[in-house]
């Protein structure tokens, strides 16, 4: 099996160096109270006019997934990891649409 090279590893030093480079000061954030949140919201021109109705809003998780051991042909596999990253999850919604276009579908 051909090792992967694109692995990089960080140390926690390197990590708290890459986070910190994010715009965001979560401490001011941090701070704000609701109020002052709704107001830069509101201020924000992207933001404005978004007003979500959480009142139907339902919690779902996910399935959990099964780790399953699949021999494929090489030519599936050079095709999707031709694609770049995220062959995996690639493959795995071609699967779930072939499912979902073969299930039987109730009647309304």
């Amino acid at each position: 099996m051909k090792k992967e090279t694109h692995i990089k590893s960080y140390s926690a030093t390197e990590l708290k160096a890459k986070r910190g480079a994010s715009g965001t000061n979560l401490k001011k954030v941090d701070a704000m109270t609701d109020a002052d949140l709704e107001r830069v919201i509101a201020e924000d021109e992207d933001e404005r006019d978004m007003r979500p109705d959480w009142t139907r809003a339902k919690l779902v998780f996910a399935d959990p997934k099964q780790s399953v051991h699949l021999r494929l042909e090489q030519e599936i596999i050079d095709y999707f990891k031709g694609q770049g990253k995220g062959h995996i999850s690639r493959m795995q919604s071609v699967l779930k649409a072939y499912v979902s276009a073969h299930k039987p579908h109730a009647k309304g």
